[in-house]
């Protein structure tokens, strides 16, 4: 006659606690490496951010600059074209203002601001403040003595 009777097998219940542990672990390394990841990311949309803004505020000095030149000449209108460098930043909130003596990126966040020093050497009052906003390009402007910062191309 066959019988058969239940045996404790402690084996069975080792490899499957074994089982259960191995698999948290795999959850809990990939939890670590998905945070990793994300924060490498983070750091490299930020460095990004920071570099693009640097060359555009950069690019921007520079045209004022010129445009400064361009205005010790008597009779004469300037204009000049600065393609603005697009960010992961929410450039909504972002704003650009010309003084006489300095380029000041505005970010309402306060995360992204930046100034640029300019010379002061012109002959004319600088002005001009622009939302950055969708922006492709600003245009630096000497037209009737004023330099200013304009998002339209300038009709002289």
């Amino acid at each position: 006659m066959n019988t058969s009777s239940l045996q404790r097998n402690r084996e069975a219940a080792a490899t499957e606690l074994g089982y259960v542990f191995t698999f948290l672990l795999g959850v809990l390394l990939l939890t670590m490496f998905s945070l990793w990841i994300y924060e490498i990311e983070t750091a490299t949309r930020e460095r990004w951010n920071e570099e693009a803004i640097d060359a555009n505020m950069n690019d921007l000095a520079s045209a004022v600059e010129r445009t400064d030149t361009a205005s010790r000449i008597e009779n004469s209108s300037y204009a000049e074209r600065v393609y603005w460098r697009s960010t992961e930043a929410d450039e909504s909130q972002f704003s650009l203002e010309l003084t006489d003596t300095k380029l000041i990126l505005h970010d309402a966040q306060g995360e992204l601001d930046a100034e640029r020093s300019l010379s002061g050497t012109a002959s004319a009052p600088h002005t001009g403040i622009i939302d950055l906003a969708g922006v492709e390009a600003i245009w630096v402007v000497y037209h009737n003595g004023v330099i200013s910062i304009e998002l339209d191309r300038p009709m002289f």
